[in-house]
């Protein structure tokens, strides 16, 4: 069972029953949660998605084929997941998600392979601005990149048929990450795994969540042990990455 939703962008979307009836529960949620703080929104509608199981490239669309708006809860991937959750924070009705859901992985809320935002950075530097690079802030051992976003080191693009992007990419290595950087982190954070990599801002990304036993990495995992959506102690995180990037959700 399919359940087709319209909109103006030039991409529909046919929702699944299961995504259908997740999405109505936690705009719900939402709707019924107004006096929570967007962090804590997301905290609450990001924790619906553990357990989910993890699906490497759900979204469909490149130079030659058209780009459809996928929306798909069954399983995800560490950018769907972190669309999906920022959509839903902003959203009281199915409606209003997906169009926020477009603004959110999109630029200039256009449905193409070209507007869509392949990169990390892009949620602070293309329309619609979804978070602000608190980064550089958070410690002054801060470190910023001068990249080339799409290029690859041996020639070439990641992506054909986007452009090369050059962009200023602060990072907070590792060892850094003191109590007093963490201190300074807050529950719906958006986290970022910093890569040396040419051609690309971060690896992965996920959500920096505080409980009572400290802060977890909660993200969609690709690893053999776990290979679905979980919540992972941020310093064990920390060790396999050489560094962070962060965003604050607007």
């Amino acid at each position: 069972m399919t359940l087709p939703v319209a909109h103006s962008a030039p991409a529909a979307a046919t929702i699944d029953a299961v995504t259908a009836r997740q999405i109505d529960e936690s705009v719900a949620l939402r709707a019924a949660s107004s006096g929570r703080s967007k962090g804590e929104l997301i905290e609450m509608l990001s924790a619906r998605f553990l357990g989910t199981p993890y699906q490497a490239n759900m979204l469909v669309g490149s130079a030659t084929q058209p780009e459809q708006l996928v929306i798909d809860f069954r399983r995800v991937d560490c950018f769907t997941y972190l669309d999906y959750v920022e959509a839903l924070s902003r959203s009281t009705d199915r409606d209003q998600f997906v169009a926020n859901l477009i603004d959110t992985r999109y630029a200039e809320g256009r449905v193409e392979f070209r507007q869509r935002k392949h990169f990390f950075s892009d949620w602070a530097h293309t329309p619609k601005v979804a978070a602000d690079d608190i980064t550089a802030a958070l410690s002054p051992a801060a470190v910023t990149v001068a990249k080339h976003l799409n290029a690859k080191a041996g020639g070439g693009t990641y992506l054909p048929g986007v452009p090369v992007v050059d962009r200023a990419i602060s990072y907070l290595p590792s060892g850094t990450v003191d109590q007093n950087v963490v201190g300074q982190l807050r529950t719906g954070d958006y986290i970022g795994a910093y890569t040396n990599e040419a051609g690309l801002d971060v690896t992965h990304v996920g959500i920096f969540v505080m409980t009572p036993n400290g802060p977890v990495f909660r993200n969609a995992s690709s690893l053999v042990e776990n290979n679905k959506v979980v919540d992972s102690p941020f310093a064990d995180y920390l060790r396999t990455i050489p560094g962070i990037v962060v965003f604050r959700a607007r």
